[in-house]
């Protein structure tokens, strides 16, 4: 009986956690990873849903978190509604992956905010495009050089010359950058000082890591519930640390 009371108090504590008001935040990180959870007597790979957002103040928060059968776009936008109606406001950039069903779904609930496609994930994706393991270094240097810009003009010169070489060398690869390396230079339209820190989702992806750690003891979840129970108390955690740690982003410049 006393074990099933604190559950249900900490499973309140953490939806009102899930459900708190939102305010102004200008930078929106989005992004998924997938946990085995036991649904109707079958094993199902469920994916996380996660946003994190770096508010006006210049601190790092966790927007919320959710359960869903798939990344399809209709979870990842019941997710993106959510927080709106928790009054989420003022987003002037999304950082995510290229996802299928989160791009439908971003582009639905913020049909005129930016994109910033995660140029860690875009640089690996490149990688299947070269066979030679020599020539896969010679890319990979290319793009960091790309992405390392002072500025967006120059940035888009590196791009030409490099397609260029590309065409020749590599034309599969040409194709998929001319039009996926341009959806990765969006952060040069923000100050300089903000673009290390919304190139990528590796802020995301190191907070994976931290619940694949946690999270694989449990191995499969005995249901949804659990598996929110314990992914909600952990990004609890950390964005109590993050509210009470230091301003992870200037916006006095």
């Amino acid at each position: 009986m006393r074990v099933s009371r604190a559950a249900a108090n900490l499973d309140e504590g953490l939806k009102a956690w899930r459900e708190r008001p939102l305010g102004e935040v200008p930078y929106l990180f989005l992004d998924a990873r997938y946990e085995k959870v036991r649904m109707e007597g079958k094993i199902v790979v469920c994916a996380v849903l996660i946003a994190v957002g770096i508010e006006s103040s210049g601190k790092r928060r966790v927007l919320g978190c959710d359960i869903a059968t798939s990344e399809a776009e209709i979870n990842w936008r019941r997710f993106l509604e959510g927080l709106l109606a928790r009054g989420l406001k003022g987003v002037k950039l999304i950082v995510a992956d290229d996802h299928a069903g989160l791009k439908a779904a971003r582009r639905a609930v913020w049909p005129s905010v930016p994109w910033q496609r995660c140029q860690f994930h875009l640089q690996q994706n490149a990688g299947q495009f070269v066979t030679r393991q020599e020539a896969r270094k010679t890319v990979a240097a290319q793009l960091r050089t790309i992405f390392n810009a002072p500025d967006r003009m120059e940035a888009e010169r590196l791009l030409k010359t490099a397609l260029d070489a590309w065409r020749k060398e590599h034309p599969k690869l040409a194709d998929w950058a001319e039009e996926s390396i341009p959806e990765s230079l969006t952060v040069f339209d923000f100050p300089a000082a903000h673009r290390i820190r919304l190139r990528t989702t590796n802020g995301l992806e190191r907070i994976n890591r931290e619940l694949r750690r946690r999270t694989r003891v449990a191995s499969i979840f005995p249901n949804p519930d659990s598996c929110l129970r314990l992914v909600s108390a952990l990004l609890a955690e950390l964005d109590d640390d993050w509210m009470t740690g230091k301003v992870y982003l200037n916006f006095n410049l």
